[in-house]
């Protein structure tokens, strides 16, 4: 592994490229990235960069994001069968029939969405600023999609503000029960719970904190205590594990894998520079409505 590592490394210098992670890869994909993180935080990366190549270890979306806010990089998928069941969950004719039943509602989508989708929208937001991003609408109501249970999280915290949602969810966090959550405080009373917010609300509810990936890791950083459930995707265990392991970490189930997120190999990463094979495309007028759409988060979230 370590003699490819070292080829990866090269070929980024000699082709002035980058590789972007998302926190839920698996872990040995950091020994050659630049950046790691959630996707507000690599959307912001991927804007900023002045690089030629941008090689996106993560899911189709997060790769289209990517293109959508620098049209002018090539930007590669290496494994291109690496999707989000969430943001299949809408398309651009269900979107549209969304929009109409609403039409007076600005429409936030999450950015598990495609750029058909996000193209339609006012909007984007991710986990880590779906809260500020709403506020800063001072709608009295809004449509959000396609995740439910982040546009839920997202109302109980606005008392005068209504949010449509969609019905789509992340498959992983969904899964999560309230008898989980009870379970885990009888067994681990000391461990202080971390959830993601792509949880049912019901669940959420029952968070010491609930909050995106790079939130949760923050969480842990400045916390005093030395044991935490994890309720999230597997890859920010691991992290967390790797990065503080004087502190225990406890995985909710053992099932919390998004197996898209896992299909990018150090092999595929090393043949989508060498060839740069899988160069993600996008319909010009598309990818300018849905830029819109980010760059007004981006503005927001600064």
């Amino acid at each position: 592994m370590k003699n490819l590592i070292e080829k990866i490394r090269k070929l980024k210098e000699e082709k002035n490229a980058i590789v972007l992670a998302h926190s839920y890869q698996n872990i040995e994909i950091d020994e050659v990235a630049d950046f790691v993180g959630d996707s507000l935080y690599l959307s912001q990366k991927a804007k900023e960069t002045n690089a030629d190549i941008i090689v996106f270890a993560g899911v189709y979306f997060m790769a289209q994001t990517a293109k959508i806010i620098s049209p002018e990089k090539k930007v590669l998928l290496p494994n291109i069968n690496a999707g989000c069941l969430m943001a299949d969950m809408i398309n651009h004719q269900q979107m549209v029939e969304f929009k109409k039943k609403n039409p007076d509602a600005p429409v936030v989508c999450y950015i598990n969405s495609t750029a058909e989708v996000k193209s339609e929208c006012d909007i984007c937001c991710t986990s880590s600023n779906a809260l500020k991003i709403v506020k800063s609408l001072n709608a009295p109501k809004v449509l959000f999609l396609p995740d439910a249970n982040l546009g839920k999280w997202v109302e109980s915290k606005l008392s005068k503000v209504e949010v449509i949602t969609y019905a789509g969810n992340c498959p992983v966090h969904h899964d999560i029960e309230v008898k989980d959550i009870e379970l885990a405080r009888k067994k681990h009373p000391d461990a202080k719970i971390l959830i993601h917010p792509e949880c049912k609300p019901e669940v959420s509810r029952l968070g010491d904190y609930v909050g995106s990936t790079s939130g949760i890791m923050e969480y842990v950083r400045k916390s005093k205590d030395k044991q935490f459930v994890i309720v999230t995707e597997k890859g920010v265990a691991d992290r967390l594990e790797r990065d503080y392991p004087d502190k225990k970490f406890i995985l909710i189930k053992n099932n919390m894998l998004c197996e898209s997120m896992k299909l990018t190999t150090l092999d595929e990463i090393l043949y989508s520079l060498q060839h740069e094979v899988n160069e993600i495309t996008l319909d010009e007028n598309i990818r300018k409505r849905s830029a819109n759409c980010i760059e007004r988060m981006l503005k927001v979230s600064k």
